[in-house]
């Protein structure tokens, strides 16, 4: 079958993921010969785009070839973003490309690498690399930056191009916006970029340097962790969901029929599933823990590039929301890390009860974990003592700078170790001390010509129709307003420390939806409220 581009061969894949990967062939056909421009937006966590439709060869080699000439300019104030003196120093310290496990990521790396070597800047070449790792390698090797190639848990036909300067942590709009401009203005020109072969480039092992430095840094405590492995009546399940982390627990912690490993092979199209953690796609390792009689269990799910995770212990489930307000008890508790805790906006305000009690100072930023290097900074004057966001992404004291599903596991498992406790049991000893909170999300589509200025104009007037201290109908009952927070969108919080946020997506025509009451028979009512809000202001 001729298909006339890469969307139409797209649908014809995703409607059959078992019976028609040969396909893909003739999506590599697109990437290859597509020169179609792309408008490049790095969004909260890099730019993304579907493989042969945007995301092609010509278009990565744009954007590669922005960055390269963002590195000539020499700009004061991008070079100290980046953490270097000059373009001299940037091809000496040189630059890491890996990829996650898609389709097409060695192809994609090599191009990028040829391109940064006809310019003479030094390549390391990490193969299959998580997120986090990137980090870890910048920091062993002193690197000036690197790209890792990967759309984090979107769908198996999108790719994406994540930056990070010398510090590890994501790139701030200082870089980005810089890497954007360049790109937009390359795509409106019709630049089609030349293929530069890749060669002579060094090999390194992300594993063995993360390894490396998360023994140098010392938050986790491997030997106590292996110790209690082989010791304890224990099961732990880990799904890796065909990604990047496969084989990482493995290393670290070596051989154990204590640990089960789920979802390790090649699967490009992930089983036909949004490789993301849910709770649909815990149930390979929700069942397995259930079946088991062991003492203490622990089931974890992650997503491709090895930035997010959800846990649970057969019988409870603990999305970031509650794993993070448990972590920051745990560290500061039992581990003495003393300092702050950053949480965004739209983050539970379980951890604020917890740090409010324990006179821990709390930082809430925008959306997005790039905003929190602030507080992770070896450097930082408020250093965190734990970051997390609700959408299932944690780092902590001493860690990298950016979000981290091998470290929220092996942290899991030292809780467990030193707590004598599974994580649900331990979860509920903290919700009877500090209170119940039930948080949650949702959303709603918008027509696509509202994305981007036109919708956070009219979500804007939101802060206008609702002020402190009315009351809010909620049905037959009703609320007062007890405060209102615009860092990111507009969060409206009660007298009886519920709320809702409304915010527009940063990558889709949608408006999010996060709530938290202090009820679980609240929801409904607390969602149905904040579309009511949703479709008013944007009907004014």
């Amino acid at each position: 079958m001729q298909y006339k581009n890469a969307e139409e061969c797209w649908g014809d894949i995703l409607s059959d993921p078992q019976g028609k990967t040969d396909l893909l062939s003739e999506i590599e056909k697109f990437a290859r010969k597509n020169n179609d421009p792309s408008n490049v937006v790095f969004g909260t966590s890099g730019w993304r785009g579907e493989i042969g439709i945007d995301y092609t060869f010509n278009n990565v080699k744009i954007v590669t070839s922005a960055i390269i000439e963002m590195f000539k300019a020499e700009d004061s104030d991008v070079m100290a973003a980046l953490g270097v003196k000059s373009f001299e120093e940037i091809k000496k310290r040189g630059v890491i490309v890996g990829h996650d496990n898609r389709f097409l990521g060695p192809q994609f790396a090599e191009t990028v690498i040829g391109l940064f070597q006809k310019d003479g800047v030094k390549c390391y070449y990490s193969g299959e690399t998580t997120t986090p790792e990137f980090s870890a390698i910048l920091e062993e090797l002193n690197g000036a930056c690197s790209i890792n190639l990967t759309p984090s848990h979107n769908p198996a036909k999108w790719a994406g191009f994540k930056f990070n300067p010398s510090d590890g942590g994501p790139a701030g709009p200082e870089i980005t916006k810089v890497i954007e401009n360049i790109a937009n203005r390359m795509m409106k020109d019709g630049v089609i970029i030349e293929d530069q072969k890749a060669e002579a480039y060094e090999k390194v092992d992300p594993v063995k340097l993360y390894d490396k430095y998360i023994t140098r840094r010392g938050t986790i405590d491997i030997e106590r962790i292996k110790e209690f492995i082989k010791n304890e009546d224990v099961l732990i399940c880990i799904d890796h969901v065909h990604g990047s982390t496969r084989n990482r627990p493995l290393r670290l912690l070596g051989e154990s029929d204590k640990i089960k490993y789920f979802r390790l092979e090649d699967d490009y199209l992930f089983g036909g599933i949004a490789p993301e953690p849910s709770s649909k796609n815990m149930r390979l390792v929700t069942d397995e823990l259930n079946a088991s009689n062991s003492k203490y269990k622990l089931g974890v799910i992650m997503d491709p590039d090895g930035d997010r995770i959800r846990f649970t212990d057969g019988a409870t489930e603990l999305p970031m929301n509650y794993f993070g307000a448990v972590a920051l008890h745990f560290l500061h508790k039992y581990k003495n890390i003393k300092g702050v805790v950053a949480k965004s906006v739209a983050t539970s305000n379980f951890a604020n009860a917890i740090a409010e009690k324990l006179g821990i100072e709390i930082k809430e930023t925008m959306v997005g974990f790039k905003n929190f290097r602030p507080f992770m900074l070896p450097t930082s004057k408020e250093r965190a003592i734990v970051t997390f966001e609700e959408s299932d992404g944690i780092s902590a004291f001493n860690h990298t700078l950016e979000k981290d599903a091998i470290f929220g596991l092996l942290l899991a498992i030292e809780m467990m170790a030193v707590t004598k406790m599974n994580l649900g049991p331990y979860l509920v000893s903290i919700q009877e001390e500090f209170g119940y909170f039930f948080p949650d999300r949702a959303g709603v589509e918008v027509d696509r010509s509202l994305v981007g200025s036109p919708l956070k104009n009219k979500l804007a007037k939101i802060k206008e129709q609702i002020k402190i201290n009315t009351e809010v109908n909620f049905g037959d009952n009703s609320k007062k307003v007890k405060d209102i927070i615009t860092l990111d969108g507009t969060k409206v919080i009660f007298n009886d420390d519920s709320w809702l946020l409304i915010r527009p997506s940063g990558t889709e025509p949608k408006v999010r939806f996060y709530i938290e009451t202090r009820s679980e028979d609240e929801k409904d009512i607390m969602f149905k409220k904040a579309e009511e809000i949703t479709k008013s202001a944007i009907e004014a």
